[in-house]
Parts: C-alpha cells; structure tokens; sequence
C-alpha cells in the first residue's frame, strides 16, 4: 500500500497541472459514472492529502474522496491524451493533463461532515504544517501495544506505513517490540522528527531512500534499489552488517537488528 509519501506527491503533482481548471470528468470503467457526471465541467479547486486520504474539492462545495489501498494506482498524461485503456474507475482532463485512476479502494463522492468523521479517526499527518504531534504522544505513551504496531496505526499517526516504520526505529536504536509507553518524550520526539524527515525526503525524491550518502558511499540518488534501506527486506544490517530479525507484527512483516536495536 502506498505510504503518505506517495500521496502528498500525488496531490501536489496533480495540483500543478489540474488545479483551477474546469475539468472533463468521465469513467471509463462505468463503477464511478454518476460521480463522475457530477463532476463534469466543474472547477477542480484544490487537491489536499491527509495520511493515506486525498481530497478533491471542486466548486459548489463537491467533494471527492480517494484511498488506494493496496492497488490503486494514477497515471498521469501531458499533451494528447490516449484512448482509456483498462479498468479506468475515473478520468480527469484539465487544460494540459489528464490523471487516470485504477484500482482504488475508495473513489466516492462525499459530504463535509463525512470528511470530519473520517478525519477524527486518523492520527496526525507527519508531512502536514497544521500535524499536532501531540496527539500522538498521547496515545503512545500511555499505551502497553508495540512501539512497530502504534506506529503504523494510522489512528496514531497517519500516512506512516511499513518501510518508514522499520528505518524510522532503526535509525533511533529502538526495537519495534517495545511499549510505547516505554519511550520517553525525547525517544518520541526524535521519532516524530524523524518520520518527517523520511516521509518529508520521499515525497520529494519520488521514491523511498533511507540509507544516508555516508552509509552508502555514494549519492543517494545511486544507490541501488536494493541497498536503499538499512533493515526493511534485508538479511543484513546495512548500519553494522549483523542480521536483521523479521517477524510478524500485529499483522504486518517487522525487521530489525537484534544488535542495533537491542
């Protein structure tokens, strides 16, 4: 599933080329038709990421919500837009592009308040400037759950998926098993920052490099594909070369370093 990186890209790269115009709305696929009508000749106003949500807001008031999940995809076209191929559940066309969108959870029309509700089950968003990290150290740190757990719990944080779970506590020396309520305020606000900084540097870059220049020996922007994270589906420890641990995590695949993290 795409991590809040992905999305925050996706909002500011669709932004750039759709945002203010009023935009040919179709879908090809059929599943999203009457939404899509509703849309048809209006404004896209702005296009906001939260966590692993996006929100279209179109003029009078329209709302579109986006999630997704495991194998939603979009698909950006500048110049001559080809005809749809596939399962194409909706097409927006602006001025100068157009972004198709496959395979999502979630592709609906929506109200203000279900925004709200849906909002207040998410924990703070890392990349966002209103984010009340706060909140977050509220529940970590009265909670016996797994530091690797909480962390993912997108009611505790949202956008932060497994691979920013697994370098986020390897970097700070801090094993995924234990209790977030274990953590001290500075372990917590060295984790928030540093889940920031890693989300912050992906939706920048446009893919997910953990491993500093100095780790790897050469720019971040040759590493290869293998090699851009210290633990997460590696055997060994790309920090001090001893074997990383991997073990299910309330549902999810967890990795460590027994000696980093001890």
């Amino acid at each position: 599933m795409p991590e809040g990186h992905t999305i925050h890209r996706a909002a500011r790269k669709q932004r750039e080329v759709l945002a203010g115009d009023a935009v040919q709305a179709s879908s090809p696929q059929g599943r999203f038709a009457d939404g899509a009508a509703l849309l048809d000749g209006r404004v896209l106003k702005d296009i906001e990421a939260y966590g692993k949500h996006l929100f279209y807001r179109f003029e009078d008031d329209l709302l579109l919500h986006v999630h997704l999940g495991l194998f939603g995809r979009f698909f950006t076209h500048k110049g001559d837009v080809p005809p749809p191929r596939g399962a194409i559940r909706l097409r927006l066309i602006g001025r100068d592009a157009a972004v198709d969108l496959r395979g999502p959870t979630a592709c609906e029309m929506i109200e203000g308040d279900d925004e709200a509700r849906l909002l207040a089950r998410l924990g703070p968003d890392p990349l966002r400037a209103d984010a009340e990290p706060d909140r977050a150290w509220d529940r970590i740190s009265r909670s016996k759950r797994e530091i690797g757990a909480l962390v993912m719990d997108q009611s505790v944080m949202a956008g932060v998926g497994n691979v920013y779970r697994a370098e986020a506590l390897h970097v700070l020396g801090i094993h995924p098993s234990r209790e977030g309520r274990s953590l001290s305020r500075e372990e917590f606000d060295a984790l928030w920052a540093t889940v920031c900084r890693m989300l912050a540097d992906g939706e920048r870059a446009g893919r997910i490099v953990t491993v500093s220049a100095e780790d790897a020996g050469v720019p971040r922007s040759r590493i290869p594909r293998g090699e851009r994270t210290y633990v997460y589906r590696q055997s060994s420890c790309r920090s001090c070369g001893g074997p990383v641990s991997s073990w299910d995590l309330a549902g999810r695949r967890s990795w460590a370093c027994e000696s980093c993290q001890g």
